[in-house]
């Protein structure tokens, strides 16, 4: 009998062990750092890490996006027409985003003489409040647009952002068009490396 037990025992620990991983991944998958892009690059030209930049004469134009802010208020990507805007995807539930988050403070408040607008775009967080006290203690000087299905992330073109990978960020040219992509928490001196050429174009 034991030589037909040993073997069990290994097939349940090993079926255990699979089970554990397969959690484990769906786990990282949700708040991921280092998604790829999918098969569709979209002109995204590979920078160093998860950081890609696309040439001017490629560049695609940002999608409409509008609607309630976790402020209660109401805004849209339009109203800053000719302005250098980064738009931050993120949720008060992803422990990559908390960590970002006093980075893109920093540069929002000290980027705005230089005609700089950040966005948020808060997704999965249900409760609004949630997203709300996120704001509140890492005193977010920015609006960002409430979207708890992910329904604003998807108008962005395909393969320019992975809605399982956050945080995740998107800036846009003075034209209105996608100029750079991050799906990575992103330093204070990677934001500045990355506005500042934008900044500059005319």
């Amino acid at each position: 009998m034991s030589p037909t037990r040993g073997p069990r025992r290994r097939t349940i620990h090993s079926a255990a062990a699979l089970s554990g991983v397969a959690a484990l991944a769906l786990t990282l998958a949700a708040c991921s750092s280092s998604s790829g892009s999918g098969t569709d690059n979209s002109n995204f030209v590979g920078g160093t890490g998860e950081i890609n930049t696309v040439k001017p004469a490629d560049r695609k134009p940002a999608p409409e996006l509008s609607g309630k802010t976790v402020g209660g208020g109401q805004d849209s990507l339009a109203a800053y027409k000719g302005k250098v805007v980064v738009v931050n995807i993120w949720g008060s539930w992803c422990a990559p985003c908390r960590a970002e988050a006093p980075n893109l403070v920093k540069v929002a408040n000290a980027d705005k003489a230089k005609g700089v607008q950040f966005l948020g775009i808060n997704t999965r967080d249900l409760d609004v409040s949630n997203a709300a006290g996120f704001d509140k203690h890492f005193q977010v000087p920015y609006p960002s647009l409430f979207d708890p299905y992910g329904k604003l992330i998807l108008r962005f073109p395909k393969g320019s952002v992975n809605p399982q990978s956050l945080p995740a960020t998107l800036i846009i040219d003075r034209q209105g068009k996608i100029a750079v992509r991050a799906l990575k928490p992103l330093s204070e001196d990677e934001l500045n490396q990355i506005i500042d050429p934008l900044a500059a174009e005319k």
